[in-house]
């Protein structure tokens, strides 16, 4: 029996040194001299792709560029989507993730940067129906149909807010505002500042003017969990750029400072 227990203090200590030497992904982006950065190319400002060219604009590209461009590494963007979006990371497929929602179910698996900006859930439906939907009451009721994105904090969000309505989740190419547009829904919720987004390229919508935004939530790039050489570096990068002005520069040029 004491064999036993010894065997299996070595396997522990075994595994704990193999972890403790396994490399950082800071050590692999330097090493390859690209920064792997996983994005879904469809949260308007942060990551828009382009179908025509394959590109990726927006206020995380920007963000990923300038790290990439301070490491002194190229920049490979890695199509996601949100449902993988955490499994990305912690299978190494990419080092790290653009802006993602804090939530304690991500931070189960992977870990988090220090967040740089933060943003507030709200409503939005067609400004046809303005008169029927005027604050978060009127959108939880039987009869009334609200869109999410699977994968994404508001896919939980849509059924704690509403628990009376139906909720009408969708994957990815497809997205929660098409079903609002289309007529499949009354209403679906995003962020703040996608919202505002939104109802400039889609006049028929209108943010519902509810009399407070829900789930004030700050963002962050998501990391791998136990890889803390990499968090250090990525938290010590951001505090600084935070002191250079980098990030409030960079919300005004994607009017995300109001």
């Amino acid at each position: 029996m004491k064999m036993i227990k010894l065997a299996g203090v070595l396997l522990l200590l075994v595994g704990s040194t193999a972890q403790a030497q396994s490399p950082s992904a800071l050590q692999d982006i330097l090493s390859n001299g690209v920064l792997k950065v996983g994005t879904t190319g469809d949260w308007n400002p942060m990551t828009m792709k382009d179908p025509a060219t394959n590109g990726y604009t927006g206020y995380d590209i920007d963000v990923m560029t300038e790290l990439a461009s301070d490491l002194g590494v190229e920049l490979e963007l890695v199509p996601a989507d949100w449902k993988t979006l955490v499994s990305g990371v912690t299978s190494g497929k990419y080092h790290m993730t653009g802006s993602a929602s804090v939530s304690p179910a991500r931070a189960k698996a992977a870990g988090y940067s220090n967040s740089y900006f933060s943003l507030a859930t709200v409503p939005l439906i067609l400004a046809k129906n303005s008169a029927k939907f005027k604050d978060w009451g009127d959108l939880d009721k039987a009869g009334v149909t609200v869109a999410a994105t699977l994968g994404t904090t508001q896919e939980k969000q849509v059924k704690t807010y509403f628990p009376n309505a139906e909720h009408k989740i969708v994957e990815a190419p497809a997205r929660d505002f098409q079903e609002v547009l289309a007529g499949r829904a009354d209403a679906h919720i995003t962020s703040n500042v996608e919202a505002n987004k939104l109802v400039i390229k889609y006049p028929q919508m209108m943010i519902v003017p509810v009399s407070a935004p829900k789930s004030p939530t700050p963002i962050a790039m998501l990391l791998p969990q136990a890889d803390q050489v990499w968090i250090n570096y990525v938290n010590t990068w951001i505090g600084l750029k935070q002191e250079r002005g980098f990030f409030n520069e960079l919300g005004k040029k994607w009017n995300l400072n109001n």
